[in-house]
């Protein structure tokens, strides 16, 4: 369902290794949130900005204990998400968390006719719980993309879903969309490799920004990308593989299967956040 960065980079001062690269009994380090990139030697990692830690972690699952309140929604009024992380070995709260990206949770929002995205932050309460007071703007289904690093843990990115009741018509498939976009104070272009994306292999997303002057880090990376298959069964966040601050950002996706996905892209210029949104169909090898 969901899937990691690949990275393409090295590491100032130290080569990045690939699992079947590294030497019997040698001690590397790698990025917890991008497991895949390993170096010999501790520093950032280049994708996420992360600190290497020693060894490769093993990603452990961190359930994830999900209320709305009230039970009985209704399109457009107010609710509270609460999120309670729960220890993976036995049931209790975890209530420690490490900051990604300049926060302790990542929140993504997508409903089911792909117009509706949001990406935000629910607060940590002094009792451990996440909670995000909300409205659903109309009936249907939402999913929810979780992202967060339990303290002693690894990150996780855990989906949920959320169904307001009401009368709506059912989702099309949308079309094919690779337009120019007009954003807050940002146009961004869109072109990938291959020109028809395949399921299963690496698409890279080359994403041109106008004008390039005035660009900052968004949440400590210089792009968040969130692609979501029209069925909601998919959901992918990522951050830029090259990325300098430049007129252009790379990402490196790799679709999971054949779908249309809807791709929301945020950069930051000159303090206001762009949203771009792009439509991709990939294709399955024949």
């Amino acid at each position: 369902m969901l899937s990691r960065r690949a990275v393409l980079s090295l590491l100032a001062g130290a080569p990045l290794l690939s699992a079947q690269s590294q030497p019997p009994g040698e001690v590397l380090f790698s990025c917890p949130m991008d497991p895949e990139v390993r170096a010999k030697v501790p520093g950032k990692c280049p994708v996420c900005g992360m600190d290497l830690e020693p060894g490769i972690p093993d990603m452990v699952e961190y359930p994830v204990d999900f209320q709305v309140r009230p039970a009985a929604l209704r399109a457009g009024r107010p609710v509270e998400l609460q999120f309670e992380i729960q220890r993976p070995e036995k049931p209790e709260r975890v209530v420690k968390f490490q900051t990604v990206h300049e926060k302790l949770f990542h929140l993504f929002m997508v409903g089911e006719d792909l117009e509706y995205f949001v990406h935000t932050h629910p607060e940590l309460g002094r009792d451990g719980i996440f909670r995000l007071k909300t409205r659903f703007p109309k009936p249907g289904v939402y999913r929810l993309l979780c992202d967060f690093y339990p303290e002693g843990g690894t990150p996780q990115m855990t989906p949920k879903t959320v169904i307001v009741p009401g009368e709506h018509a059912p989702p099309s498939i949308p079309a094919a969309d690779l337009r120019p976009k007009q954003a807050t104070n940002l146009e961004v272009e869109l072109a990938t490799e291959p020109a028809s994306p395949i399921a299963g292999q690496k698409t890279l997303l080359f994403f041109r920004l106008k004008p390039a002057d005035g660009l900052e880090p968004y949440l400590g990376a210089w792009g968040h990308l969130l692609a979501a298959s029209h069925d909601l069964v998919d959901l992918i966040h990522e951050h830029p593989t090259f990325a300098d601050g430049g007129p252009q950002a790379q990402f490196n996706l790799i679709f999971p299967r054949e779908a249309v996905y809807r791709i929301w892209v945020q950069f930051q210029r000159l303090g206001k956040v762009n949203t771009a949104s792009f439509t991709v169909p990939v294709f399955q090898l024949k």
